[in-house]
């Protein structure tokens, strides 16, 4: 007997209940201002925001910049930061789980420089790179290599200890336990830092942009705060949230085929 393949569908309410809470609450929004409840200087509605956006989509002013202009900004300096946190942190956190002088040497470093929140090293970073974007790119690299550096060095360590006395019985150098046993054991771990690492970035990119900048993301926030125009500042914190959205999706979507290509 033939059996048909069944395609489960979601129910009704699944696909309506997100879009009506999405509803209600953008609408309760709008009509919490409107009725002046809490007041438009104190927060934009809804619909002056999504008119500023129109707006803002071609007119540079107040902030000198379009809004693309922005966003590309930002989006390339979080790019840069966070591909330099990987090529620096992940090789490293693999090299101090499993070699013992690598993490004597650059262990106690770590720790010392690690519980300092990167937006304190701006102050000297204006100094050593002024606003522009290498100084920016500093930021989000502080930001993202902790995570990594941690991540890989913790998956290593948790590499399975019968496994590294097994592959030393059968005369394996440790230069070789460690490229084929643990890092495969690793990349869960090292796959749970790209996603760790570019929330670090994108959160350390928007401080760094909202004191010190002239062009970005944070910047479109910081100007709204000056001029006093709460719908730039709700526009630039919705567009922060946009576009970390989108990035942190392809990451997700680069993991799974990546993870797919090493299962097979």
């Amino acid at each position: 007997m033939a059996y048909e393949s069944v395609k489960v569908e979601k129910p009704l309410s699944l696909i309506l209940l997100p879009i009506l809470s999405v509803f209600t609450f953008f609408s309760a929004w709008e009509l919490i201002v409107d009725t002046g409840i809490v007041p438009s200087t104190m927060l934009a509605a809804p619909s002056a925001v999504i008119k500023l956006f129109l707006i803002k989509l071609t007119d540079p002013n107040p902030d000198g910049a379009i809004l693309a202009a922005h966003a590309w900004t930002s989006g390339k300096e979080a790019f840069i930061g966070y591909l330099l946190s990987l090529a620096f942190g992940l090789p490293l956190g693999l090299l101090m789980g499993w070699f013992t002088v690598v993490r004597g040497l650059a262990r106690p470093i770590f720790e010392l420089i690690r519980p300092i929140p990167p937006i304190a090293w701006i102050p000297l970073t204006i100094f050593w790179f002024g606003i522009g974007i290498e100084g920016k790119v500093f930021i989000i690299w502080l930001g993202g290599v902790v995570p990594c550096v941690i991540n890989a060095f913790v998956g290593v360590r948790m590499t399975n200890p019968t496994l590294i006395q097994m592959a030393r019985t059968y005369g394996a150098s440790d230069w070789q336990i460690f490229v084929q046993l643990c890092i495969p054991s690793a990349l869960p771990m090292v796959f749970g830092a790209l996603q760790i690492a570019l929330v670090c970035c994108w959160v350390n990119l928007v401080g760094a942009e909202l004191l010190a900048a002239d062009q970005g993301l944070g910047y479109l926030i910081s100007m709204g705060r000056r001029l006093a125009l709460p719908d730039m500042v709700v526009l630039g914190m919705v567009c922060v949230g946009f576009v970390g959205a989108v990035i942190g999706y392809a990451i997700e979507r680069l993991e799974c085929r990546l993870l797919a290509g090493i299962r097979r």
